[in-house]
């Protein structure tokens, strides 16, 4: 038997299964935080603890949305939530220097970690992947150190698209705005206190434009 809810616990309840019904994804620990009017992250997380104890929700730590509710919380949240699409997530990408990505080859493997999502977030993509960022350099375009980038693949880019670019002579990639100038290929961060990185286009191949970000914070 279920032990009675506090009202804190109550109002979080329902505002997870509103932000659900709204979003068709999960809150994350600091929207709940925002949403209720709550002092601390510690105090969001000491009442998901009881809610899950108690049999209404699942948590998966290491993901930043990783909230499922359970029972008769989980139908209050409404059908949206059964459409989504699991993307899967290759690796590692940095917004900052170059940072090697775990896989760079075709990403149809059951080994990769997944990540399910609204089908908006994709505007309408086939073959759609997820990169999570390291570090700042794309701050000032809203993607953030810890953040999700959802890309289509691509190879003929747009100059001003953001793109994950795979530098050949260091077997690295960097999530930069693409520019192709001549015989060379200017890639620029959107943060004012880093530099772009110019390389020639010969030692520079785009695995993805990206399409969609999904926010830690």
């Amino acid at each position: 038997m279920k032990r009675p809810l506090s009202k804190r616990q109550q109002a979080i309840l329902g505002y997870i299964q509103t932000f659900m019904s709204e979003n068709s994804y999960p809150p994350t620990v600091r929207d709940i935080q925002t949403g209720c009017e709550i002092s601390s992250t510690s105090v969001v997380d000491y009442n998901l603890q009881i809610l899950q104890r108690e049999g209404f929700l699942q948590r998966k730590r290491e993901v930043s949305r990783g909230i499922e509710l359970l029972g008769e919380a989980a139908s209050v949240a409404g059908d949206s939530l059964r459409n989504l699409i699991s993307i899967p997530v290759l690796g590692n990408i940095a917004a900052g220097e170059p940072l090697p990505v775990a896989n760079t080859g075709p990403w149809n493997d059951a080994d990769f970690d997944k990540v399910d999502l609204p089908p908006f977030l994709t505007k309408g993509r086939d073959n759609v992947f997820a990169l999570k960022v390291k570090g700042e350099s794309m701050i000032d375009a809203l993607v953030g150190d810890g953040d999700l980038v959802l890309l289509e693949p691509i190879t003929q880019p747009q100059n001003g698209d953001m793109v994950a670019a795979w530098l050949e002579d260091r077997e690295e990639a960097t999530l930069k705005h693409f520019y192709l100038e001549g015989d060379h290929v200017r890639l620029v961060p959107a943060n004012s206190q880093m530099r772009p990185i110019t390389v020639a286009a010969t030692n520079v191949s785009v695995k993805g434009r990206v399409v969609g970000v999904v926010r830690t914070m």
